[in-house]
């Protein structure tokens, strides 16, 4: 008898586990298909280091079909080099970028304010600030006007392809002009400004950004948030 309920117990575990095996495929392969959006971040000092993994970012972003990455910004800015090849790595990304300076209180000055202006979409939260891109040494002295000009006409060049204020671009580094959230977005160097990121998400959902000369919809609704950390 005992041996008559095994075997009638096993037989209704087997039928268990065939009813549910053919759920298991479904769902792995629904999960594998959802696209994330990537969020990196700038937070500090832009060195050889961060400026690698912005970098990476993108390549990861691009190599995961990622709906965007999402790079939020508070920087006092940095090596001019180093700015100089993430503004590069996002301007040539095949992945919708989105350059956000969050949170409330936080800066995208100097390097950083480049960096910002170089995003498909970019975005600030209320009270924060942008500008101030006049370079320096890294004791703080002036530098010549070479080096001067040189950085203000390559901040016209990213106004310009992001459809920018190239006034405000050239006078960040020629005069070190330094305007708020609001005034950014009346003057066109941002398009919008968010409250945090899930609003920020959002608003930008179904917004149509030139990509490599291609149309992208940012279907953002729904997409999971992998936020990437350091290292």
């Amino acid at each position: 008898k005992e041996r008559y309920t095994m075997k009638r117990w096993a037989a209704g575990l087997l039928g268990t586990i065939a009813l549910l095996l053919p759920a298991v495929p479904a769902a792995a392969s629904q999960t594998s298909t959802q696209r994330p959006v990537l969020v990196a971040r700038l937070d500090g000092p832009l060195s050889p280091v961060g400026a690698t993994e912005l970098i990476d970012a993108v390549a990861q972003a691009e190599a995961r079909d990622a709906v965007a990455l999402l790079v939020e910004v508070d920087t006092p800015g940095g090596l001019i080099s180093s700015m100089r090849e993430v503004v590069e790595s996002f301007l040539n990304a095949r992945v919708p970028i989105i350059t956000y300076v969050a949170p409330s209180g936080a800066r995208a000055a100097s390097a950083g304010s480049l960096i910002v202006m170089s995003g498909h979409i970019a975005a600030m939260a209320p009270s924060t600030t942008i500008g101030a891109a006049t370079p320096q040494t890294l004791s703080g002295e002036e530098v010549g006007d070479k080096v001067v000009n040189g950085t203000a006409s390559f901040a016209e060049a990213i106004a310009d392809q992001r459809g920018r204020n190239t006034d405000f671009a050239r006078a960040s580094v020629e005069t070190g002009a330094s305007i708020t959230a609001e005034q950014a977005l009346e003057r066109q160097v941002v398009n919008l400004i968010a409250r945090d990121r899930l609003t920020l998400l959002a608003e930008l959902d179904g917004t149509t950004v030139d990509v490599m000369g291609q149309p992208v919809e940012l279907q953002l609704a729904g997409a999971p948030i992998e936020v990437r950390e350091p290292g």
